[in-house]
Formats: structure tokens, C-alpha cells, sequence
């Protein structure tokens, strides 16, 4: 199965194993709970999508990778103490707790969260000394005397040993107690995730052209050569940093993290390519509604694989757009309920034993402290997406500039909570402008289709199925449209049947 198929079994496992009966025990006794075993070529996501199951499911999770442990950190160290055995005290040798054991348990006295995942990656990796623990750990869930308390899941995995010479064969007893799951490179189920997290529109354009580049193991005279899911999403992190910074993306780059002469060579190529049509065509224009006549002759004329990168350039430039409107929506919701006991804290009507009323910036910067325990909170459960994350501190940022209308103000109590109000509004109104702006962008991104690429009988084209797949596909473009709406969008969706054709139309474009 593909990654987003072994997320979907994973997270319905997980959720299997924390149901509850009408008595509060779990419907699936924890003895027989079988850890997970994710089976996959390095680098395809298998930690990426513990950590999205964990922020959905909203439990803790805790992360090890045993290749890189010994059987003392691993069980514990032993130490001598003294029992009494028939009257008599001798002395005997116990251990201390694992201290991977031990990480569960700090993490629900830190976070109060009493369900939650352990993740260990390459448990078919182990040393020669943790192999035998490792083993009865998969079986009993337990290292040395010390269990993983109730409550919590474990997912484990491990790399075919095609990939990794250090793998250990486990024996059918073994098998017979977890639950496998083996997973294949898709290009498909991985260009989902990747549009949603913002991957470079060079990647996912010139894989969409590619796609058997998207994954390659080779064993070569030279040794191996490989490129991963990992690789991808590694690189375009990197390019993004160095186009904000003006530095030349070049072959040498490509090459740290894509280790395949041809794809890395390849792809820096098309990278280049793919900055010419940045350059060539009015992105910002096209956009805007506004088009020159050469840009309009180029665009009719224009191969498909061209269409295509220009597809990405403007889908990249819109989707950044529609993605800020959310995020912002989403800054705004968090704020209300902090802003609501912002006002309790002004007029001294808080539920708790508050003696008097507080001071503007005063009463502000507890709810400051309360975002920031949310966040902390959240790293440390490892609860909080990168997204969401985004937004708390986008939230820490208005609190902080509301903080600052009260700069030599002696404004208290319900006038200080009026002034916070009318900000709070000309935000909201301002992201309403935002919003129409971004629809009409939006709108002009279909028009532009329409005028530019050829159409079937049925007013639509190859150009126009990808647009729409690829709003569909986005979860902030999605959710922007059903939120504000696109009249375009609708039409030409309901032309294509689109929800009963998903399936069909990913085939063409693979095709």
C-alpha cells in the first residue's frame, strides 16, 4: 500500500486500540494490542505521518530510533539492592527503568496526557545485544520489568533489508504478534501531502513529468545511488530559504540531496527552465487580469510540459495567497476566546479569585502566557503541526500589538476592552478585503484557462483538470473556496463530475 493508505490504517488502528467500553476498559484488552510494524523503503514518511496522527488524534507521542541505542539506555542500568528471601536479606542485582519507559512517563506528567503513540523506527536494526530484548519487547511490550503503561500505542518499523544491511530476520513467533503494514513509493499518495506542506512547484511539476524520479534506489558500479520522498521534501525546504536569500540554487545543491547523477543533473536542468518561464510570463499580472499580447501568444503556444510549469508558478503564487487567508481565520477564531477573558480580567469579572481589576497590558500578557503554554504544551506532546504552530504565533503577535495601543494610555475596565474590540473589528474587515481580493485572483486564474489552452466540447481542457485537481487536492484552497466561494471553480467541477471522477482523473494525468 502507499503512505497515505498506511496512515489511514494506522490511524484507524490507533483509534481501534483507545476505544472504550461502556465501563471505561478498553474494547481490545492491552495484552492483545499488537504494536504496529510499518515495513518501507527509507525515507518514504513513515515518521511524518506519526507526527500528523498524533496532531489529529490530539495524543502524546514519543519517538526513538533504535538503531541508534545500546541495551543499557535501552533497559536500564543495574543496580544492587537487598531482599528478604525465608527470613533471610540477601543482596540481588534489578534495573533501572528504560529510559525509553521512563520518556512515556515524564511526558504524561508534563503534558497530563494519559493516551498517546510510542514510535520506534529500524527495530529490525538493533545491536547484537538489544536484538533478544527487542524481540521480547515486541511480544510483551515491555523492557526488562517495566511495561508501557496503559493507554499507550506502539508503532514500530523497520527497512526491507534490500535497504539496509544491518536488518535482522525475525522469526514467524514474532510476526505472529504485530500487526504489519508494508509500503511501496507512490508518487500519487505522496504529491497530496506534499502540495498541502508547500513543496517547491519545480518539484511537483517536473515529478508530474517524471514521476518515476520521484523514488530510486540503484546499485552501481560506484556503489548506491538513491533519491527519496525525504530527499524531495529536504530540498525544497532548502530552495525556499535560498530564493528568499538571492543565493543561486545550482547542480552542486540538487546533488546533497539527490543522490542519482541523472535525476540531480536532471532536475537542475528543468529548475533553471523553470525560472525562465518565471521570468517570461507575468505571473502577477496573469493574477491580476491584466495581459499583455505576448504573453497571451506564448501561453497559446506553448507545449504541454511548458503549460505545466507555468501551472505550477501560478498555482504556488495563489495558493501562498489563499493559504494566508485561512491561517489569518484561523489567528482571529483562536483569538476570540482570549480575548473574551481578556475582557474578564478588565472589569474584574474573571471566574477565579481575581482581587481587582487589571491594567491593559497586564490582563494581555496573561493571555500571552496562556499561548505560549499551549505551545510549549504542544511540542512537548509533539500534538502541535507545524501549521498550527504558525498560527499561535501569528496570535502572540496581535496580542503584542494590541498590547501596544495602551502605550501611555490610562485606559481601564470596559474602555480599555472597547479599544482591544474596534482593533479586533478593523481586523476582521480587513480580512474580508483580503479574502474578495484573493477570490478575484482567483476567478482570473480560471479565465485565463479558458481564454488560453484549448477547450473539449465540454469547456474544459488538460490545463483546467489539473487546476481543478489540484485546488481540490489542497487543503487551504479548498477550504478557502468553500468558505468564500468561486463560481468558476463550481462550474467547471460539476462539468467534470468531479467528486464520482476523482479517481479517473488522477489516471489522466498520470497519462
Amino acid at each position: 500500500m502507499n503512505i497515505k493508505e498506511a496512515k489511514e490504517e494506522v490511524r484507524n488502528a490507533v483509534f481501534a486500540y483507545f476505544t472504550k467500553d461502556e465501563f471505561g476498559g478498553y474494547e481490545i484488552p492491552i495484552e492483545r494490542q499488537r504494536p504496529l510494524f510499518l515495513m518501507g523503503p527509507p525515507g518514504i514518511g513513515k515518521t511524518a505521518i506519526m507526527e500528523q496522527i498524533s496532531q489529529e488524534l490530539g495524543v502524546g507521542l514519543v519517538s526513538y530510533s533504535m538503531s541508534h541505542h545500546t541495551r543499557q539506555s535501552a533497559l536500564g542500568l543495574p543496580y544492587i539492592t537487598t531482599k528478604v528471601y525465608d527470613g533471610r536479606e540477601v543482596s540481588v542485582s534489578e534495573y533501572t527503568m528504560s529510559e525509553i519507559i521512563s520518556s512515556v512517563f515524564d511526558l504524561m506528567a508534563d503534558t497530563g496526557l494519559k493516551e498517546g503513540i510510542l514510535f520506534l523506527d529500524e527495530v529490525n536494526c538493533v545491536s547484537e545485544t538489544l536484538a533478544p530484548a527487542m524481540l521480547q519487547f515486541l511480544q510483551y511490550k515491555t523492557f526488562g520489568k517495566y511495561q508501557v503503561p496503559e493507554g499507550w500505542v506502539v508503532v514500530t518499523a523497520g527497512n526491507p533489508p534490500e535497504y539496509n544491511n544491518s536488518v535482522r530476520e525475525m522469526d514467524i513467533v514474532t510476526w505472529d504478534r504485530l500487526k504489519r503494514i508494508d509500503i511501496v513509493p507512490d508518487y500519487a499518495a505522496w504529491k497530496e501531502y506534499a502540495v498541502n506542506i508547500g513543496v517547491h512547484p519545480a518539484i511537483t511539476t517536473y515529478l508530474d513529468i517524471k514521476k518515476n524520479d520521484f523514488y530510486e534506489v540503484e546499485t552501481t558500479a560506484d556503489g548506491k545511488t538513491f533519491v527519496t520522498a525525504r530527499g524531495w521534501v529536504d530540498l525544497s525546504s532548502m530552495m525556499r530559504i535560498y530564493e528568499q536569500r538571492g543565493f543561486k540554487i545550482t547542480e552542486r545543491l540538487v546533488r546533497q540531496y539527490l543522490q542519482n547523477d541523472r535525476i540531480s543533473r536532471d532536475f537542475a536542468i528543468y529548475y533553471d527552465l523553470f525560472n525562465k518561464y518565471k521570468s517570461d510570463y507575468q505571473v502577477e499580472n496573469i493574477l491580476s487580469g491584466n495581459l499583455d499580447g505576448d504573453t497571451k501568444t506564448r501561453a497559446r503556444q506553448a507545449d504541454p510540459d511548458e503549460r505545466l510549469s507555468l501551472l505550477g508558478l501560478l498555482l504556488d503564487n495563489l495558493t501562498g495567497e489563499l493559504r494566508a487567508v485561512c491561517f489569518e481565520e484561523d489567528a482571529l477564531t483562536e483569538l476570540v476566546p482570549l480575548l473574551k477573558n481578556t475582557r474578564a480580567l478588565l472589569t474584574g469579572s474573571a471566574p477565579d479569585d481575581q482581587a481587582a481589576p487589571m491594567a491593559p497590558v497586564e490582563a494581555l500578557s496573561t493571555q500571552e502566557a496562556e499561548v505560549n503554554r499551549m505551545i510549549e504544551n504542544g511540542k512537548r506532546a509533539s500534538t502541535l503541526s507545524p501549521d498550527r504552530q504558525y498560527v499561535l504565533n501569528t496570535v502572540l503577535n496581535i496580542l503584542n500589538e494590541q498590547k501596544g495601543l495602551f502605550e501611555g494610555s490610562d485606559k481601564s475596565g470596559d474602555e480599555a476592552f472597547a479599544i482591544i474590540k474596534s482593533d479586533f473589528a478593523a481586523r476582521t474587515a480587513a480580512l474580508k478585503e483580503k479574502a474578495k481580493t484573493a477570490e478575484n485572483r482567483l476567478s482570473n486564474l480560471f479565465t485565463f484557462c479558458e481564454n488560453m489552452f484549448g477547450m473539449d466540447g465540454e469547456g474544459n481542457s488538460r490545463e483546467m483538470i489539473i487546476l481543478v485537481t489540484e485546488l481540490t487536492l489542497n487543503m487551504y484552497s479548498a477550504r478557502f473556496i468553500s468558505r468564500y466561494g468561486c463560481d468558476k471553480y463550481f462550474a467547471h467541477s460539476d462539468q467534470l463530475n468531479f467528486h464520482e471522477r476523482q479517481l479517473e482523473l488522477i489516471e489522466q494525468l498520470e497519462e
